[in-house]
């Protein structure tokens, strides 16, 4: 038995002798650390335990007390929806993505690729081209729904993969993330409920916490995607308004669903009548043929918000991106005006100049060749310095690897151990309510595995071995 179980086991003896009795506070952590001579964090890991176990409770600012009673361990199947009626994590989000913002971090816990994979000379020639050529009515033509030109070059791309998308139809937006905001401002009200992923990408959480939405959060799984029976029972027990999804390349985990998956999603959505946001930020970044179709390509009743850009797999900095939002396109444009009035103008129009040059496609093919190189080489590094009981999800698109830790690890405090060694991670409560993915982080696969990074892998190895031990 590990010391930190033995600790929780002897808590759990003094209760049952009714030493410490339902209510009462026990010992704070370090004070823990002194009676017992642990380490503090043998001694966390042994609270963290009782807590999961439900034999404490933390109070905020308070501290650890004795549950009300006694704690029975469940034999039920993990939960397959969990509902937040108010989700509260915006602060946690934010801390961790504080500490990682230091240039001197190794960002494994960053969304974003390597910017160095961006062709940023020639993007930076067309911004200084259209500079050149802007007039005072550029401002004016490029209000929402955005630069003409770009929403049918955006068209036509939908159009490559049989897709019939209108220009008219497409909203250009400050990045993805502001066209899943519009679209999810536009089809609630403060109070509905929202049906995301279990685990999802952390920005669906923020938006639920700012418009004030309550959350179903739906089983997903890292080699199969969404539940679709749990994602029908939701739809049967709820007065569901939305669903915001990532269909392909999902985030944090990777895995994207199959055709007939996406299909029979749209079809249970439709039988509902519930509006599906998809966030496909990813889409191109695949490493098979064929670019994955999203799921709007199975909707045919225009249920459908269809949010993109060109941050993951063009540039960051430039912040355009868009949503086909079809009969909810003017709304989106009211809120747009009411918030940030437009998206950047030269921006819209040097990604206009780039995209007429045919060189994108040439990049996109070369950059997918690099990140699924890249992501197969850190693959391999973590599979070589990490303990066998550590596992490592690897999905066949993106740059994203789901690291799953032993079960009594927490990966939170893992990555405040990392960011103290100059390194990040994206810790699993990021991407959830509950407590489900406390054991897992997610990890950038982008970067070229330098000395600086491999020593990184390594420091991280050690700092799970040494929770391992404790």
């Amino acid at each position: 038995m590990k010391k930190y179980q033995q600790l929780a086991q002897q808590i759990i003896d003094q209760i049952a002798l009714g030493a410490w009795l339902p209510g009462d506070k026990l010992p704070s952590l370090r004070e823990q650390v002194v009676m017992s001579g642990m380490s503090f964090m043998t001694v966390s890991h042994a609270y963290q335990t009782l807590e999961s176990q439900g034999v404490i409770v933390a109070r905020p600012q308070s501290g650890y007390y004795v549950a009300p009673r006694p704690a029975v361990r469940s034999t039920l199947a993990p939960v397959k929806v969990m509902r937040d009626e108010a989700v509260d994590i915006n602060t946690y989000i934010f801390d961790v993505l504080q500490a990682s913002c230091d240039a001197s971090v190794v960002p494994f816990g960053s969304a974003f690729p390597d910017p160095r994979l961006f062709p940023l000379q020639q993007l930076n020639r067309s911004l200084a081209t259209v500079s050149k050529t802007a007039t005072a009515m550029s401002v004016i033509e490029n209000l929402p729904p955005g630069n003409e030109a770009l929403r049918h070059a955006i068209a036509r791309r939908y159009a490559q993969q049989g897709m019939q998308v209108s220009p008219d139809e497409i909203v250009i937006t400050a990045g993805a993330l502001e066209a899943l905001n519009l679209s999810l401002q536009a089809v609630t009200e403060p109070g509905d409920w929202v049906i995301v992923e279990n685990p999802c990408f952390y920005g669906a959480l923020q938006a639920l916490e700012r418009l004030r939405l309550k959350a179903l959060s739906v089983a997903t799984d890292p080699e199969s995607g969404i539940d679709l029976v749990a994602l029908k029972q939701a739809l049967n027990d709820y007065p569901v308004k939305a669903c915001w999804l990532m269909t392909n390349s999902q985030n944090p985990l990777g895995v994207t669903l199959s055709p007939e998956k996406k299909k029979q999603l749209v079809e249970l959505l439709q039988l509902h009548n519930v509006t599906l946001i998809e966030d496909d930020v990813y889409s191109e970044l695949y490493y098979g043929r064929e670019r994955p179709l999203p799921a709007r390509a199975w909707d045919e009743q225009g249920i459908t918000l269809h949010c993109s850009s060109f941050s993951k797999c063009l540039v960051a900095g430039f912040r355009i991106g868009w949503v086909a939002a079809g009969k909810h396109a003017r709304r989106i444009q009211q809120l747009q005006l009411m918030s940030t009035l437009s998206t950047s103008s030269p921006m819209q129009l040097a990604l206009v100049d780039y995209l007429a040059t045919k060189r994108y496609d040439t990049h996109l093919r070369k950059l997918r060749r690099i990140l699924a190189e890249r992501k197969q080489q850190t693959w391999q590094a973590l599979h070589q310095y990490f303990p066998s009981e550590v596992k490592i999800h690897h999905s066949e698109s993106g740059y994203f690897l789901w690291v799953e830790l032993p079960e009594y690890m927490d990966a939170s405090l893992l990555s405040e151990q990392a960011i103290a060694n100059k390194i990040s991670i994206a810790p699993g409560k990021m991407f959830t309510t509950g407590r489900t993915w406390d054991h897992y982080f997610r990890l950038n696969a982008s970067w070229a595995l330098g000395e600086r990074e491999k020593h990184a892998v390594q420091r991280l190895a050690d700092l799970i071995r040494q929770q391992i031990k404790e």
